[in-house]
């Protein structure tokens, strides 16, 4: 079996995301796949588990049943209602279809953040979390343009985002910049965006970009090797492989300062064509959808293949 073979060989998911990005199938066919992620496998069973009060395991950001998972050292609990949402956008549920609205109308209408009981699509306080909810509003066809300027406001002056500015932090975090990038772009491609907007993008980008997606900028040091691991899903974190896909969609031409992130994405690919799962992160999941850590990655594979023909171009 080939690697095509294989990646197809799997929930409608990743292959509706296949016919699309690898083998470029007419868009009828493209479409009627990417319908089956809401009645079958992965995408229906995440639906299915949605609570009558709207939200997943009771609640937005951490489920409602409490426990220490830090003195546990279990992970963070990935069943809320955050985490989920992620799942379902990677996922490609298609947001128009009428089970899909109902969901959301419902996590609109009761879903609360613990921070201050904000309502869901209204965002709390940290860009991290906002930057992500900004992905998930513009997908799912709710108004998020309030949290877009507050995130806004909140850059700092070396071009990034960190969830840490409220406590007197002054220097970026690689992960809070590639959530809020993610939504900020998410967002000006469903809305134009507007020129504040889109320059606090593209500086957020340099950001990145002058650290060559995982270096120090003063010393050239790699600032986090966990970071040339390869997750999925990446949940909150960072590592280059997300950067790289973040790129790839914003749809520039490749900067060659992200050259040498492109060899470390080459040099992980094994003999039979694939890319494995390097690191995932610890917590409570609804279910598994990969075979785990060292095993050839599915995910993986179809975002660095994709990666690639982009960069190949």
């Amino acid at each position: 079996m080939d690697v095509l073979e294989w990646l197809l060989d799997s929930d409608p998911a990743i292959r509706w995301q296949v016919l699309r990005d690898l083998i470029h199938a007419p868009a009828h066919v493209v479409a009627a796949e990417r319908s089956r992620v809401a009645t079958e496998g992965w995408g229906a069973s995440l639906l299915a588990l949605q609570g009558e009060d709207g939200q997943w395991a009771g609640g937005a950001c951490f489920p409602a049943r409490a426990f220490n998972w830090r003195a546990r050292n279990q992970g963070q609990p990935w069943t809320s209602t955050l985490p989920t949402l992620q799942l379902l956008h990677d996922f490609g549920i298609d947001p128009h279809l009428d089970q899909v609205r109902r969901a959301m109308a419902l996590v609109s209408d009761h879903c609360h953040w613990e921070h201050a009981g904000e309502p869901f699509f209204s965002g709390e306080v940290e860009p991290c979390i906002n930057g992500r909810t900004i992905t998930l509003g513009t997908y799912f066809g709710q108004d998020v343009a309030g949290l877009v300027t507050r995130l806004l406001g909140e850059q700092l002056e070396d071009g990034g985002w960190n969830c840490e500015a409220e406590n007197g932090s002054v220097r970026s975090s690689f992960a809070t910049t590639i959530n809020v990038l993610e939504g900020l772009l998410a967002h000006e491609r469903a809305t134009g965006g507007t020129a504040e907007s889109i320059a606090a993008r593209r500086q957020g980008e340099e950001y990145l970009l002058e650290r060559k997606l995982f270096r120090r900028k003063s010393t050239g040091e790699i600032v986090n090797p966990a970071w040339m691991s390869f997750s999925f899903p990446t949940r909150w974190h960072y590592d280059v492989l997300r950067a790289l896909e973040y790129f790839r969609s914003a749809g520039n031409s490749p900067d060659p300062r992200m050259d040498e992130a492109i060899l470390l994405l080459r040099s992980k690919q094994q003999s039979d064509g694939t890319w494995l799962l390097e690191n995932t992160h610890p917590g409570e999941v609804h279910f598994t959808i990969e075979d785990g850590d060292n095993r050839p990655s599915r995910w993986n594979t179809l975002r660095a293949m994709r990666v690639l023909g982009w960069y190949e171009q």
